[in-house]
């Protein structure tokens, strides 16, 4: 089911959409009403509709809110608008809306906007429906381009450590915050210098990748485990933390203890024909990887070798 939002103080745009799409049952259209965007960017759906004419607030404020929530941060936002100035136009877009399209509107055209919108999304990219980030399709091909190209580049291996244990302890829920937490972590530093080579995927469950072309990676390694270690703690009690443990029962019924959830980064170094493939740098990497989840609490560890 992809959930559409459409940002309207108005129901004609929903009820025309309802009926442009009643034979598609994938979609489905929620109008959000001007005083409740803050409340509905909790969620994360697979696209936003904005429809200026009828919104007491400016579309590019809107869209400003929207690429400022870190949950929707990556989500495509169409505005519609009657105003057809070219410098309106340019406002929106700067605003990082991904279309603008005009009132009075064609359906038809609006029907596959939506569709290739939605297409793009979740098929060409095979993105992760939790984080908003793209899965093993997209990482796959962003490594191999970078292998074919013989540039330098350095891979990520990122996971985090006695997660099991804190699922155990406040269920798969508040573990899918930690998940997004996580998510909105390694983006925001492996993006701190807006560099748009650099890359962010989601494998799945607690694993993450990252492909860095900055050759000050290690900076960005060293800013993803202070971050994580700064703020992961307020998704636990105050109790567990002033323990710094979590009491799990094993499945005899004795109680074990295990460290507060950490995070583990492997860091690989591809230099233009050190590996052949890409099986080659995940062998690598997970070597790294299990290295630094042997050292206590949150590392790094960073696999330097030439051949």
């Amino acid at each position: 089911m992809h959930n559409v939002y459409i940002i309207d103080d108005d129901e004609n745009l929903k009820n025309k959409l309802n009926e442009e799409f009643k034979k598609d049952d994938n979609y489905k259209f929620k109008q959000i009403r001007t005083e409740e965007i803050d409340v509905a960017l909790k969620d994360i759906p697979a696209l936003i509709i904005v429809n200026e004419d009828t919104i007491s607030e400016k579309a590019t404020e809107v869209c400003h809110k929207i690429r400022n929530n870190d949950d929707n941060s990556i989500t495509p936002v169409i505005v519609v608008t009657s105003e057809y100035e070219r410098e309106h136009k340019l406002e929106i877009l700067k605003a990082a809306a991904t279309y603008y399209i005009k009132n009075p509107l064609d359906y038809e055209y609006l029907y596959y906007t939506i569709t290739n919108i939605i297409n793009l999304l979740y098929i060409n990219r095979k993105v992760s429906p939790l984080t908003n980030l793209p899965g093993n399709v997209q990482i796959q091909a962003e490594m191999k381009k970078r292998l074919l190209k013989k540039q330098f580049f350095v891979m990520l291996y990122i996971d985090l450590d006695n997660f099991k244990a804190y699922n155990d302890v406040y269920g798969f829920s508040n573990g899918d915050e930690i998940i997004k937490f996580t998510a909105r972590t390694i983006s925001r530093n492996v993006h701190s210098k807006c560099e748009d080579n650099n890359f962010v995927g989601h494998i799945g469950g607690d694993d993450f990748i990252a492909i860095v072309e900055d050759e000050d990676y290690e900076r960005i390694c060293q800013n993803i485990v202070l971050e994580f270690d700064k703020n992961v703690k307020k998704y636990f009690s105050k109790e567990d933390v002033e323990k710094g443990y979590l009491e799990v029962p094993n499945r005899k019924g004795i109680i074990e203890e295990f460290p507060l959830t950490t995070i583990s980064v492997g860091a690989v170094e591809v230099d233009p024909g050190r590996f052949h493939n890409t099986l080659e740098i995940g062998e690598a990497g997970a070597q790294v990887k299990h290295l630094s989840k042997t050292i206590p609490g949150s590392t790094y560890v960073i696999d330097r070798r030439k051949h």
